[in-house]
């Protein structure tokens, strides 16, 4: 007899992201749940869905409530409160509720751009160099050209565009004013990597193994940056949706695929990870690998890189759910 599983996810309603016109990522959640219930429903699970909405504490009395032995957590947080995924990860710990994908502490922690970075740092892991900055603050800038400007605290590409890579201070004053004031009033300002892009899902809880690597592979006009934007997540008809193609398993040297793998692992640990995430990284020309930041419970919709790296290790669609399931009944006894 399968265990009794339930669905939780976030009900989409109107936010911040509609107004700047992204809210193409909020919905895909809805493609994922229906995907990952078909996935389990077809396996024999008794499948519930409970999408959530705010208030907070509406959401705290769910999971109290559910007959279940397992919530599967797509919960991304309540839209455009994106710090909320990690509280009602939070929440089901406190109610002794198994549950799928990474602990609150560890999304609270990768939400914050610069926490985990400042955390890599003092570990050894190379990371682009970087500073926080806000239209008050730039007169401290201090980092060499070119940038990347992108929200502090947002996943899914959220203000990521071609304009987020600047060479001059007049333009990062410009993308800086503009991401502070449509995400929360800080940028997170890096040092721009040029070099292949590659991404690893690592699954598991204490000895998590690594999938195939992924490359990015960028086919775009030479004026346009090299860059994983919101349009090349979420928009088919642009030119970085068209110009942006994940190859995997990465042609990549063996030496490589080793110390990426190691690095994801690391990283996973490091973070405090379980279930599943994804690590994003770059190789620069000299051979040295950069993290960029550390995805936990990543988007596992069956056209996910998660799910292309899956299918690459030999699992099917529904393989790769059922085994994030085990992992989470299984907890840290794995």
């Amino acid at each position: 007899m399968h265990p009794r599983v339930t669905i939780i996810y976030n009900e989409p309603s109107p936010s911040r992201y509609s107004a700047i016109g992204e809210e193409k990522a909020v919905l895909g959640v809805l493609d994922e749940v229906a995907a990952v219930h078909k996935a389990l429903d077809g396996l024999g699970y008794p499948v519930t869905l409970v999408p959530l909405l705010p208030p907070l504490e509406q959401a705290r009395a769910k999971p109290r409530a559910l007959e279940t032995d397992l919530v599967f957590n797509l919960f991304e947080g309540f839209d455009g409160t994106p710090e909320t995924e990690a509280l009602v990860a939070d929440i089901l710990s406190e109610q002794g509720v198994p549950y799928t994908g990474c602990p609150g502490t560890a999304l609270a922690l990768c939400l914050d751009k610069a926490k985990t970075k400042a955390l890599l740092k003092a570990s050894g892991i190379e990371t682009p160099s970087y500073q926080v900055l806000t239209p008050e603050t730039l007169p401290l800038f201090q980092l060499g050209y070119p940038c990347i400007v992108k929200p502090c605290a947002e996943d899914a590409s959220h203000g990521l565009s071609e304009k987020g890579v600047v060479d001059d201070f007049a333009s990062l004053e410009k993308q800086v004013a503009l991401v502070s004031m449509s995400f929360g009033g800080k940028a997170l300002v890096e040092e721009f990597v040029e070099g292949r892009e590659l991404n690893a899902t690592v699954l598991g809880n204490r000895e998590p193994i690594v999938m195939p690597i992924s490359e990015i592979v960028y086919s775009l006009p030479p004026v346009m940056p090299r860059i994983l934007t919101f349009a090349a997540k979420w928009e088919p008809n642009s030119l970085y949706f068209q110009g942006s193609q994940s190859v995997c398993p990465a042609k990549i040297e063996e030496d490589v695929r080793e110390h990426i793998v190691r690095t994801a692992r690391a990283v996973f640990r490091l973070v405090g990870c379980r279930g599943y995430a994804r690590v994003d990284m770059r190789l620069d020309p000299k051979g040295r690998l950069h993290v960029l930041e550390v995805n936990p419970n990543p988007d596992i919709s069956p056209d996910s890189g998660a799910a292309r790296q899956a299918e690459a290790a030999g699992m099917r669609y529904d393989q790769f759910i059922e085994q994030i399931v085990l992992f989470a009944l299984k907890g840290d006894g794995e």
